[in-house]
């Protein structure tokens, strides 16, 4: 074990929890009564179970018991009196609301937020920016409702879709939702409480065009994809300036008509921006309230939404989603809440970290060293270089045969 600076006085597991603040926790405990029903197993033991589940990458409840249980008295670091048996555990994430981990989500989020933010020189711009998508997590039994027809064997498999909000300026969620994987996209928009000028970006999924009228009455922008099969009048042709790439083809303004809560036909006033993709040969047409904004500044609001595939993508790759500790549906909320307390954990990590290291290492080699005791941080920035350093080889001086 090298000698120098990386040491700490609590191992890598306790300093990823210790951002967890334990008085605005109990405070969230009281305020949803989540130990009412528990007589051991209260809500911090089982949250520090189930972020050991998923930092550790667990499949099983016993992996994560007995996991634990052999760590003994580094425990102590994690504010753990006893390791609760399997059946406990069990019965914690069967019988423990999920809405208190997505509480405790929520209170971590705020309060880290600032840090979360990235430099960029459009920054007020994004600020401005709300990313919106889902992700289909497949389940091992009919849990919930899940898409598409049944297997040969008359046996189908369960879905849930986790819907998602997250700021362009950040990177992790700022308002998540679970339904079942059937439930359609634009379920989600009503949940949505934007302000004037803000923007959301969305993909065609989430058509709805009584949604669309409304955030245009309240000053709310958006910009999302057209449907292919879409009825649309085109009203006027918008210039677009030279300047502009040679992929833009098309700039209107459109009436499109819909029904509105009354059941009486509407019409809304629309933009519409044709672009062709040369590489994939493929037309792409954006829909938008936006009319004060030229042709490409559109199509480049509408890229920042691969930001949200990307962390999609993040998330499944590093931590366990693909096996579940429970077989009800309040098991796997708790589960996925705790793996986006994670994320947002080890994100705020990478921020604090001076040398360059990708998400899926960082997971990696917290994983690897869960409870030594070094400083995280420290762990990645200087202990390779000592590392290196300390077993450097020597040169060695010897003559040469052909010296002389």
């Amino acid at each position: 074990m090298l000698k120098g600076t990386t040491f700490s006085g609590q191992p890598v597991f306790s300093q990823l929890t210790g951002m967890i603040s334990r008085s605005s926790f109990s405070t969230l405990v009281n305020e949803h009564n989540a130990d009412r029903y528990s007589k051991r197993c209260k809500s911090w033991e089982h949250l520090i179970c189930m972020l050991y589940c998923v930092m550790n990458n667990c499949t099983s409840l016993r992996e994560v018991t007995q996991g634990i249980a052999a760590y003994g008295d580094k425990l102590n670091h994690l504010g753990l009196s006893y390791t609760p048996p399997r059946s406990t555990l069990s019965d914690s994430n069967a019988c423990r609301s999920e809405a208190f981990f997505g509480a405790v989500y929520q209170k971590l989020y705020q309060r880290y937020k600032e840090l979360l933010s990235d430099s960029h020189p459009n920054k007020e711009l994004l600020k401005r920016l709300f990313i919106i998508d889902s992700t289909t997590i497949s389940l091992f039994k009919a849990i919930m409702k899940c898409v598409g027809r049944k297997s040969a064997d008359g046996k189908s498999k369960g879905g849930i879709k986790v819907h998602t909000m997250l700021n362009a300026y950040e990177q992790v969620p700022q308002l998540v939702h679970f339904t079942d994987a059937s439930t359609h996209d634009h379920v989600f928009l009503e949940k949505l409480k934007l302000k004037p000028h803000q923007i959301a970006i969305f993909d065609r999924g989430y058509v709805d065009y009584q949604q669309y009228a409304k955030w245009t009455n309240d000053g709310v922008h958006f910009v999302t994809r057209l449907k292919d099969n879409a009825v649309y009048q085109g009203l006027q042709d918008l210039d677009i300036s030279d300047s502009c790439p040679t992929g833009y083809i098309k700039d209107e303004k459109i009436n499109i008509s819909y029904t509105d809560e009354q059941k009486k036909e509407q019409v809304i006033l629309l933009r519409r921006v044709v672009y062709y993709d040369v590489e994939k040969k493929k037309i792409l047409q954006f829909l938008t309230n936006i009319f004060d904004m030229d042709t490409e500044q559109i199509g480049l609001l509408y890229k920042q939404r691969w930001q949200i595939e990307l962390l999609f993508k993040q998330l499944k790759q590093n931590f366990p989603l693909k096996y579940f500790l429970g077989d009800n549906e309040n098991a796997i909320k708790i589960q996925i809440w705790c793996t986006l307390i994670a994320n947002l954990l080890f994100t705020i990590v990478k921020k604090n970290i001076k040398e360059k290291i990708s998400f899926s290492n960082l997971v990696s080699f917290a994983r690897q060293h869960l409870f030594s005791y070094h400083k995280l941080t420290d762990l990645i920035e200087k202990t390779e270089k000592e590392w290196r350093k300390k077993h450097q080889p020597k040169q060695s001086v010897q003559a040469s045969f052909f010296d002389g």
